[in-house]
């Protein structure tokens, strides 16, 4: 749900609407507050649930405890990945990397200490999760509040975060059905041109990495298995399965990058409807019938999974190619014009001359 502030603090920073960053990240980490509440409910009730859908009771038992003591923990993501969009809008990297690095070696001996040592075993494992993720929503915090780096989006606490409540629920629903920073940008920027080559260099990108990883991966396959498992079954199945592995590098990453394209536009809605389809109408079932009907097992729910992903790339792919980037422009300036006030006249004549050329090219 988060990703709603690749669409709205991306073309809010493109815009230079740069305060507008720090309160957006405040209503979202208000709005996934909201949400953690019946989602707690829900995970304190994990065992019946797993329960009333059929799962061992003895395993449903021990994931609803753990489930309990991962609580602190999704309380920490509501203002973790708002912090995250925050810092990722700016292309400020290195924060993260280095908040990120410091929460991993505070998190590996909390861990063991927690698992091993303190008698909690797996519940150790959920209780340091928590802890860890609020360690590294305190760093970020504090590089936001007190770094030169962030004095231009940062935003005092108002009652205006709750204005943005519904905007970012609108943006936030599809969200979550979805799996740009750039892309979101020159669009707010105005720069349709810019965005397109945006997309052009990340596709390629993605291919090149995709290119590399999965021939690495099948070149190997036969190998791979033993950083598994030293049992030959278990290495000879990762051989099987490997060529599976590969195609969903690939797809996987393609709609990755696609999907962040559609999030940069504000698209949410048509990436939600493309996620439902390809997956729940095309993927799921094929994946079923496959594994079930005809005993593929994990190669049948592999290539159904596989076939959704195709499938999700494929429509991305078909929205993507016939994206007019001058009309996304276009149909942000009103948005622009409204946001900027009326102290802004640079801006807004360079929209209002943006308006007029898309006129005239209409």
């Amino acid at each position: 749900m988060a990703s709603a502030l690749e669409t709205l603090c991306g073309q809010a920073y493109g815009a230079e609407e740069y305060k507008k960053l720090g309160l957006q990240t405040y209503t979202a980490i208000f709005s996934l507050f909201l949400v953690c509440f019946p989602v707690t409910l829900i995970w304190i009730n994990m065992a019946k649930v797993l329960t009333f859908t059929g799962q061992d009771p003895l395993i449903a038992q021990e994931a609803g405890k753990f489930t309990i003591w991962l609580v602190p923990a999704l309380f920490a993501y509501a203002p973790l990945q708002p912090l995250i969009r925050y810092f990722q809008m700016q292309s400020l990297i290195i924060p993260m990397l280095i908040s990120s690095c410091a929460t991993l070696l505070f998190h590996i001996p909390l861990c063991r200490i927690l698992v091993f040592k303190s008698g909690l075993n797996s519940h150790g494992g959920a209780l340091a999760i928590g802890i860890s993720n609020w360690l590294n929503v305190i760093l970020l915090g504090l590089y936001m509040n007190f770094s030169s780096a962030c004095e231009r989006t940062r935003s005092p606490v108002s009652v205006e975060l709750f204005h943005g409540v519904g905007q970012f629920f609108r943006l936030a629903i599809p969200s979550a059905l979805m799996v740009c920073t750039r892309v979101s940008n020159e669009l707010g920027a105005g720069n349709p041109q810019a965005a397109r080559i945006a997309t052009c260099a990340v596709m390629f990108l993605a291919v090149a990495e995709t290119s590399i990883v999965s021939t690495t991966l099948f070149f190997t396959r036969r190998i791979f298995g033993y950083t598994f498992s030293n049992e030959k079954e278990v290495v000879d199945y990762v051989t099987k399965m490997a060529p599976l592995v590969c195609l969903n590098a690939i797809f996987d990453s393609l709609q990755g990058v696609l999907s962040g394209v559609a999030r940069g536009c504000g698209w949410q809605h048509i990436g939600a409807y493309i996620n439902l389809s390809a997956f729940y109408l095309c993927g799921i079932p094929v994946a079923a019938i496959l594994g079930f009907w005809f005993q593929l097992r994990g190669e049948g729910l592999w290539i159904g999974i596989q076939l959704g992903s195709f499938m999700q790339t494929v429509l991305l792919s078909l929205v993507t190619i016939s994206t007019d980037w001058e009309k996304q422009v276009y149909i942000y300036i009103p948005y622009l014009l409204v946001q900027t006030g009326r102290n802004n006249e640079k801006r807004k004549k360079k929209a209002n001359s943006q308006i007029q050329e898309e006129e005239h090219r209409a």
